[in-house]
């Protein structure tokens, strides 16, 4: 139950953060339609999963605990997609590289057909 609270607890914090520097950025933008703040999230987030991932490997400090606080809690919720790209980056960096570019071709291709799908089956009940 431990675990699951540390997950919970950083995912609580990232969630906080992915909403106020989301919304921070949205705002210095405002009126121009592209969603900079999301992308200032999960590049953000990005640099900072591959910065720590490196530097935990290396140096293998931080206990298992405290890796899923950090790594599947606050940086899960802050983006899921920094989670996606160090995964990927993972595959290639151990030589898989097939399995590097299925894992984005995948995801990115499943993930917008979902949301393709989500909204026409709202639309269909909605309409």
């Amino acid at each position: 139950m431990g675990k699951i609270l540390w997950v919970g607890l950083g995912g609580f914090l990232g969630s906080i953060g992915r909403y106020l520097l989301s919304g921070y950025i949205q705002h210095l933008v405002s009126g121009t339609g592209f969603p900079y703040g999301t992308l200032a999230v999960n590049l953000t987030g990005c640099l900072f999963i591959g910065f720590l991932s490196q530097w935990v490997g290396t140096r293998g400090f931080l206990n298992p605990e405290a890796r899923l606080f950090v790594f599947m809690g606050l940086l899960g919720g802050f983006t899921t997609f920094s989670t996606f790209s160090n995964e990927t980056v993972n595959l290639w960096q151990a030589g898989e590289s097939a399995a590097a570019l299925a894992n984005v071709t995948v995801h990115v291709g499943l993930g917008l057909g979902a949301a393709w799908l989500g909204h026409g089956l709202a639309y269909g009940m909605w309409r």
